[in-house]
């Protein structure tokens, strides 16, 4: 169960408006790229976020580049989940390599600034602000098991090499 407060963001958030490339010199400092995190999208974003919180997207979020450390700085300015209409699929596989929860739904009737909570096991969102209640596709439960330790690398760490049974 995820609570935290959504930040909402439009249709097609490229990885360029999440991780501009003008700051490509950081990528061996993450955490000081996930200080910049969304700025071009958000100038405010990254000093306002908090841990538990939202990244709410419309249709399309993610594309562009593959730039897979994307992912990892809205999961390391805090986000426990990107909440969208419809994501690009590599930017999906990268966020789930890096252990950060993508749940796809209909984003329409969350507002900025709701307080959200979500439920990973039975696929509910309730929006507390408004009293919307929202589903999101169900995730698989192989993506599932990456999640929850963590991503990809701790996964395989743990359990050695992933075998779908």
């Amino acid at each position: 169960m995820f609570k935290g407060n959504a930040f909402k963001f439009g249709d097609d958030i490229s990885t360029d408006l999440i991780v501009p490339g003008r700051l490509a010199h950081l990528r061996s400092n993450l955490p000081e790229l996930a200080k910049h995190v969304l700025e071009d999208a958000d100038p405010t974003f990254a000093s306002r976020v908090k841990a538990g919180d939202f990244v709410v997207g419309g249709d399309n979020f993610g594309l562009g580049s593959s730039r897979e450390h994307a992912p990892l700085v809205i999961k390391m300015a805090g986000v426990s989940a990107v909440l969208a209409k419809s994501v690009a699929r590599i930017f999906f596989r990268n966020a789930i390599n890096r252990g950060l929860p993508v749940l796809i739904c209909d984003t329409d009737k969350i507002n900025d600034g709701d307080e959200l909570e979500v439920d990973m096991s039975t696929g509910n969102i309730h929006d507390i602000t408004n009293g919307a209640s929202l589903t999101f596709k169900p995730i698989p439960e192989a993506m599932l098991a990456i999640l929850e330790e963590g991503g990809l690398i701790p996964y395989i760490q743990k359990h050695g090499d992933f075998k779908l049974e």
